[in-house]
């Protein structure tokens, strides 16, 4: 049995625990739990192995962090690299907060070093015969949460993005132009999503399946698209379990995920010719970076992309043919025609300097193009064009 904490220890974790208040100012509910999570692993460990430790400034990198770090790999069921790597992210920057706000900690307690290698889980999309085969589940099913899910695939919102839809989120913008209105999600961040025909009929089938769900479940929905009779976390477990059933239906060989629909839109828009800087506004991304870690290019997209370039590439740049002077007795010495026959004898140089690959011979024809173009600065200081 765990140690009960004493009066100083439990001051310890009313300091962490303040702290992560502090965070929740600034941060997503879900982020702030995730912070919370990996407290609680954290201070269960302490209360367990040493539950002498009262203040902050008893921390130390050797035996506790590093203590906790063998404890995090040893938990049954064993805990994921990403799991133990947010955890140990967590609690690095409460620790460095804490430090910013004058509290005594010893520094290095956790370093870069500690973090598990990070898992290769960007990018998921699901192969074109899953994603043709999931859609045409979600389609025969018909209720509210493959509709919901349908929706997900067409835009690229993200869960929560999708379950605090307003009934009010197509908006129009122009003449036969219309938009989701994605309100402020993860990044704190709202953006409008181009809707076609086929999001306007999955919102409009959405608003009648609404419409005929029970009366004590759209009373606790307020405004928003998606009913739901619990709370926000167990709209998302609803969600989920009902994509992972529909995959089960349709036969996919993958596990699917509400999340994986995600990266699935966004490689098929990169695929249809949509650029980077617009498939990270689409997806809602304030940095490039993890718009790349959305989108799958394979061998074959190399290859499509490789051939279509060459096919395009634009013709060798060819020098214009400048007219030559006629040396008829009837063309009219004047400044003009002087000016075409400089024009037209540095054209020539050019053209034979050319020809020889001595470096000698070609800077003489150089120096000989800058005395003509000389000759045409002056004649233009003496008349200029179009005077």
């Amino acid at each position: 049995m765990p140690a009960r904490p004493s009066r100083r220890n439990l001051e310890l974790e009313h300091t962490l625990n303040e702290q992560i208040q502090v965070l929740a100012t600034t941060f997503q509910r879900q982020t702030v739990m995730g912070y919370g999570t990996a407290l609680h692993h954290f201070l269960a460990y302490l209360r367990a192995a040493f539950p002498h430790v009262r203040r902050l400034a008893q921390l130390r990198r050797d035996p506790h962090l590093l203590g906790w770090f063998r404890w995090l790999c040893e938990l049954n069921p064993p805990l994921r690299h990403d799991s133990r790597r947010h955890y140990l992210l967590c609690l690095r920057r409460l620790f460095c907060d804490l430090v910013a706000n004058g509290h005594p900690l010893q520094p290095g307690l956790i370093l870069s070093e500690d973090l598990p290698p990070r898992p290769r889980y960007l990018p998921r999309p699901l192969s074109l015969q899953d994603d043709q085969l999931l859609q045409q589940e979600l389609w025969r099913r018909d209720d509210l949460y493959s509709n919901a899910l349908l929706l997900i695939r067409a835009t690229g919102i993200r869960l929560g993005e999708c379950i605090h839809l307003s009934l009010d989120c197509l908006r129009t913008l122009d003449h036969d132009q219309w938009a989701l209105h994605v309100p402020l999600g993860k990044l704190h961040t709202e953006r409008l999503v181009p809707a076609d025909e086929n999001v306007r009929q999955i919102l409009s089938r959405i608003l009648a399946l609404r419409a005929q769900a029970p009366a004590h479940r759209l009373e606790k929905s307020g405004g928003w698209l998606l009913p739901r009779s619990g709370g926000y976390f167990a709209l998302i477990r609803v969600l989920r379990n009902a994509v992972i059933r529909a995959a089960e239906g349709a036969g996919c060989s993958q596990h699917v995920t509400p999340h994986r629909l995600r990266h699935t839109f966004a490689t098929e828009m990169l695929r249809l010719g949509v650029s980077l800087p617009a498939l990270m506004q689409l997806l809602g991304h304030k940095d490039i970076r993890m718009t790349l870690r959305y989108v799958e290019v394979t061998q074959q997209d190399l290859h499509r992309e490789f051939h279509l370039a060459r096919q395009n590439a634009p013709q060798r740049h060819l020098v214009p043919q400048l007219p030559l002077p006629d040396s008829r007795p009837s063309e009219r010495a004047d400044l003009p025609g002087v000016r075409r026959s400089l024009a037209a004898t540095r054209y020539l140089l050019e053209m034979c300097r050319r020809q020889f690959a001595d470096q000698s011979t070609r800077h003489r024809f150089q120096r000989l193009e800058k005395r003509l173009l000389t000759v045409a600065f002056e004649l233009d200081r003496l008349d200029p064009p179009g005077k």
